[in-house]
């Protein structure tokens, strides 16, 4: 109840009731009304920079379970990103390796995703874009892996199918009947030419046979040269087997195929002979990988017994005069 308050009135020596006009108590009663918006804004001002709305508090409870997931989803691309390591150490080392496949560069595998504003539209995520930004970016890397193995084991399994066709056409064998390899006469390395008496590298490996000694293509291919020359190599066939072999046969007596003949392991190509640059009847012989000059002594595995390769190692490894 509102006090009521009294004046003293002197003409008639007593108080009196202070009566206020409407307009009086209509503009204290606004006021009042004012004072307490403006006490009651103030407060909820406080109220809100103090403590977090039920929404406000909805939304940072969002926020932080939303940041755990990211986390949690980075460790699984982590665990996962190392599992692909391994499957693509396996592709590049075991599967290609066993196919005679390069294994697939690095920067190739680990390139990254095109585009300068690709993550922009991320950003506006302010504290937290950094790593909203990395997780996409490991999910995007991760993403274009996996696609570069799938296509690689697409290759591999191809591969696989061609396997027999594979086997059959690497050099794989003797280019000449050598069961007791005394004809291994020079291998492959530094050499003493035979006629220019100095040292010199020599590509392939020299068997000593007579005249008229069979000489076998060492596996499935197609010839694309078949040369007689006068210097060099003399009479010789050079025989393309794929999946980056090719074998040269020189210094023949005689050539028995023609260019563009398909030939199978063991065929005859020709006859032992002593033409081109040689001092002695003998053959020449070199395997080439991809374009390189290779030791042809590493592919006669299925002629040779382990004791047998053990000793055709040490023979062509010996120090002495090559025969061209």
């Amino acid at each position: 109840m509102a006090k009521v308050k009294y004046q003293y009135n002197e003409n008639t020596l007593s108080y009196e009731k202070i009566r206020k006009s409407p307009w009086k108590r209509m503009a204290q009663a606004s006021w009042y009304v004012l004072a307490s918006v403006i006490s009651g804004a103030a407060i909820y001002f406080l109220f809100n920079i103090v403590y977090d709305s039920p929404q406000e508090r909805q939304l940072q409870n969002e926020k932080e379970e939303l940041i755990v997931q990211y986390e949690l989803m980075n460790k699984r691309l982590d665990q996962m990103s190392t599992i692909l390591a391994d499957l693509e150490n396996r592709d590049d080392n075991i599967y290609r390796s066993i196919f005679e496949a390069e294994p697939i560069p690095d920067n190739i595998r680990k390139a990254g995703i095109g585009g300068v504003n690709r993550y922009k539209n991320l950003e506006r995520f302010k504290e937290d874009s950094e790593i909203v930004v990395e997780t996409t970016k490991k999910l995007d890397r991760l993403a274009k892996q996996l696609y570069i193995q799938s296509k690689s084991f697409d290759e591999v399994i191809e591969l696989a199918k061609q396997k027999e066709d594979m086997l059959a056409s690497i050099p794989a064998i003797q280019p000449i009947s050598n069961k007791d390899l005394k004809r291994m006469s020079s291998g492959f390395g530094k050499r003493v030419h035979p006629i220019y008496k100095t040292v010199r590298f020599h590509w392939g490996n020299d068997f000593t046979a007579p005249v008229g000694t069979d000489i076998y293509s060492t596996g499935k291919g197609k010839v694309i040269i078949s040369e007689k020359s006068k210097s060099g190599y003399g009479y010789h066939v050079i025989v393309d087997h794929g999946y980056g072999y090719q074998t040269l046969y020189g210094h023949m007596s005689k050539i028995m195929v023609k260019q563009g003949q398909e030939v199978k392991r063991g065929e005859i190509l020709g006859l032992v002979g002593n033409t081109g640059l040689s001092s002695a009847p003998h053959l020449h012989y070199e395997v080439l990988k991809n374009g390189t000059k290779v030791n042809p002594v590493n592919f006669y595995f299925n002629d040779l017994s382990p004791e047998e390769y053990d000793l055709m190692i040490q023979l062509s490894s010996q120090e002495n005069q090559s025969f061209d």
